[in-house]
């Protein structure tokens, strides 16, 4: 009733409308009017006729259509705090995670912020313990990306979520974890990922010295190699608080353009 025969009755309406619009009829219009008018009594006689519809039961819309967020977003936020990163490198890095939170929550109806912290073990913590907690311990990067992995297969499928990454570090790494960090994010992790940023914070005295893309720490030349192959990664140095804001903007500007 509410589908085939309701589109029926609307028509023959529309008909009968259009025929008694007419200043003059012939004999055929005349039929063709009393026709109409005599089958659309028929179906309004058989719609009032059923005895199971009450008018209280059609008071409501039984089925209303809630909207679903396609827009949502994970902040992955990996941060070294081994005994290479002082507390100078460890404030530059939670500087740079700050921008980008505030980045990801004005552009996604729904933002998660995922916080991991690794010397030569990774965890997920929480966000207190990420920006305050003191450790301090060897480093394997690895670790960090291995828990991005556990985190991303546990809560956040690609088909729902858009996945962001972003990566702090003083480049320093366990002898030969770089080039397992390099095959974890070739094989596993850039193809989930909308776009993953490296942020190498190096020494203010040695700024000058690394300028050359060329020259770096360990994880930095490995890391050249996903930034060669995969056009959503991306990696910057920075030295000083006053380097935060322009390499965040380079690192996220074509990010926001084809937004």
């Amino acid at each position: 009733m509410r589908g085939a025969d309701r589109r029926r009755r609307e028509e023959i309406e529309r008909e009968i409308f259009a025929l008694e619009a007419k200043s003059s009829q012939d004999g055929k219009s005349a039929k063709t009017l009393a026709k109409l008018r005599k089958q659309l009594e028929e179906m309004n006689r058989k719609r009032r006729a059923v005895p199971f519809i009450d008018p209280l039961d059609i008071r409501f819309n039984r089925f209303e259509q809630q909207p679903q967020p396609n827009t949502k977003a994970v902040m992955i936020c990996m941060m070294d705090v081994s005994g290479s990163m002082g507390e100078r490198e460890k404030e530059l890095a939670k500087r740079f995670f700050v921008l980008l939170h505030m980045f990801l929550e004005r552009r996604y109806e729904r933002t998660d912020v995922v916080f991991i912290r690794h010397t030569h073990e990774a965890s997920e913590v929480d966000e207190e313990t990420f920006f305050y907690s003191r450790e301090t311990g060897g480093t394997v990067v690895s670790t960090a990306l291995k828990e991005m992995m556990k985190v991303v297969e546990d809560r956040y499928s690609p088909q729902e979520w858009n996945i962001y990454a972003a990566q702090a570090s003083d480049g320093e790494n366990f002898t030969g974890d770089s080039a397992r960090c390099v095959a974890l994010l070739e094989d596993v992790l850039m193809p989930l990922c909308q776009y993953y940023a490296y942020v190498e914070i190096v020494d203010e005295r040695e700024a000058d010295l690394v300028l050359d893309s060329q020259n770096g720490a360990a994880l930095w030349r490995s890391y050249r190699t996903v930034a060669e192959n995969w056009s959503n990664f991306a990696m910057k140095r920075i030295a000083r608080p006053g380097d935060i804001y322009p390499v965040f903007r380079e690192l996220f500007a074509r990010q926001s353009e084809k937004a």
